[in-house]
């Protein structure tokens, strides 16, 4: 399914609206068509993909450059599908090393129905996780020039992954975001950020709206009184169903009872939310 012009058009506006309101939103990481559909019929605003959702759904690690740009791009475009709220596309480092490849990229992420995404500085070699910041600012800026010459207002993220790859460095995480910033970023985002001084000390740092990733310990009460815009979820849903699966499993492998049953969707409102009509 390919969105006409005007749909794509209205979910881009709404999603950069959603970024000014005077209170956070959450958007919600989806890994496929379904847990797209029932995050819609929750009522999430907007939904985002998620690059290790798609990895673990695939059986692969993520962070290692395993994910092809048509594998992330086609699971996108069947999310877009699933939902009329707007999408935006988790594409790790835009699965290019080349600037005209990272616009490319971008591009085809429009072309998918998506009306915003991502691009880390991270590189996928665990010997060298991230870009030099000249290199990384160099590709953002690409990303940038790509998003602006859209027919509709894409909303590019830039994230610097410091945190997430061992490299606990406060300083040169700020100073990534502010030179993200100054290239053309929309959105900034640091994720796995220690703590609520962290989050503060980001947030007075840059002037782009940030998002921050959701964890098990602060609400969205909390992160909002830190500053935050833009709450995700990153691949915590995803991890969350694999842990109910395993749990089920390990149920039936070890004990061989079946009481996760219980917990479980009944098939027929499983049914039902499948059939149903995405939500308008």
């Amino acid at each position: 399914m390919q969105l006409n012009p005007e749909d794509q058009h209205r979910r881009a506006v709404d999603f950069a609206q959603l970024h000014q309101g005077e209170a956070p939103f959450v958007m919600a990481n989806a890994w496929d068509a379904g847990s797209a559909r029932l995050l819609s019929q929750l009522g999430f605003p907007a939904l985002g993909t998620t690059s290790a959702g798609l990895a673990f759904s695939l059986g692969r690690t993520d962070g290692v450059n395993l994910v092809r740009r048509e594998e992330a791009l086609e699971n996108a475009r069947s999310i877009v599908a699933a939902t009329p709220a707007p999408v935006s596309g988790d594409l790790e480092s835009c699965y290019a090393d080349s600037t005209d490849e990272i616009a490319r990229t971008i591009r085809l992420a429009a072309e998918a129905g998506l009306v915003g995404a991502s691009i880390e500085d991270a590189t996928g070699d665990p010997a060298e996780p991230l870009h030099p910041v000249s290199t990384a600012v160099e590709r953002v800026a690409a990303a940038v020039e790509a998003a602006r010459a859209l027919p509709f207002p894409f909303t590019l993220t830039a994230r610097a992954e410091n945190f997430l790859y061992g490299r606990p460095d406060l300083a040169d995480t700020i100073a990534r975001l502010r030179a993200y910033e100054a290239a053309g970023a929309d959105v900034l985002y640091a994720p796995f950020l220690p703590d609520t001084d962290a989050i503060r000390a980001v947030r007075a740092a840059v002037g782009k709206p940030l998002n921050v990733l959701a964890g098990p310990t602060l609400s969205v009460d909390e992160l909002s009184a830190c500053g935050a815009d833009r709450i995700s979820i990153g691949s915590g849903f995803a991890r969350a169903a694999l842990g109910g699966f395993l749990a089920a499993a390990l149920e039936v492998r070890d004990r061989g009872t079946f009481s996760f049953g219980r917990q479980a969707l009944g098939y027929g409102e499983a049914n039902d939310r499948m059939s149903a009509p995405p939500p308008a």
